[in-house]
Order: structure tokens, then sequence, then C-alpha cells
């Protein structure tokens, strides 16, 4: 490894699309870190993804070396794609902007579920209803 961490960053970026303007370069500028060392491999390896927005987790060391890890889509990307909706509710418990199917949240929590805090699929499934319910979306059983 490369020393002590110094600082944990995380952004939300569109896959394949980084570039030196803001988000990524004021965020990795501040830490003295080259940014075309971040820009460049996570181009390549998020081009999938196509300008959707993905979560970076970003380790910096006290040397200015850094790694990163790709996180994939935010769940509340990944539940407004699946309904077809712009935005979650202002007011989730008064306005409800949609309805999601368990299927649908079952994909989601399959997709995500690395990334959950859940022992098993039905904790992930739990998790990824939650996230539904406060951005105002009705969960169907």
């Amino acid at each position: 490894m490369a020393g002590k961490v110094i600082g944990n960053l995380k952004l939300r970026i569109p896959g394949g699309k980084a570039t030196a303007g803001p988000p990524v370069g004021s965020t990795l500028g501040q830490w003295g870190l080259n940014m075309m060392d971040f820009i460049n491999p996570f181009n390549e390896q998020t081009k999938e993804y196509n300008g959707k927005n993905v979560i970076v987790h970003i380790k910096v060391y006290e040397d200015r070396t850094f790694d990163w890890t790709c996180l994939g889509q935010p769940v509340d990307d990944l539940i407004r794609e699946k309904i077809k909706i712009e935005k979650g509710s202002g007011k989730p418990n008064v306005d409800k902007v949609g309805k999601i199917s368990r299927a649908d949240l079952e994909d989601i929590a399959k997709t995500k579920m690395a990334q959950l805090n859940a022992i098993d699929l039905d904790g992930a499934i739990k998790t990824v209803a939650g996230t539904a319910r406060s951005m105002g979306v009705v969960v169907e059983d």
C-alpha cells in the first residue's frame, strides 16, 4: 500500500464522461492529485454506463497517490430509471410520484447487493424499498 490514508472522497460522476472540470478537477486538485491519472482509467472502466451517474470512492494517500472504486449507479437513479420518473417527491409522505413492483425492487437489490448493508436478498430488497418510499414511490407487495 501507499502509506497512510489522508482523504476519502466520494463523487457522483457521469460514467465514461469524467473531465478535468468540476466536480473531478476541483476535488482532485484540492488534494494535489494528477487528475489525468484518474480521468482516463475511470472513463475507460465506466464507458458502459454511458453518461449515467456512478458513485466513485477515492482513497488519497499521504504520498499523493490514490486508488478508487466504482460502485455503479446510485439506488435512487436505478429506481427513477425503472419506473421512468424524472425525480423523487419533495414531500414523499404526501405526494406520490409513482409505483414500483416487488420484482423491480428485487432486480435493483440484486444489482446493488455487494454495496448494500444487507445480510441476504430480502434485506437488500427492504433497503431499496426504503429508498423508494423516501422518494415518494409507492412500494407494491
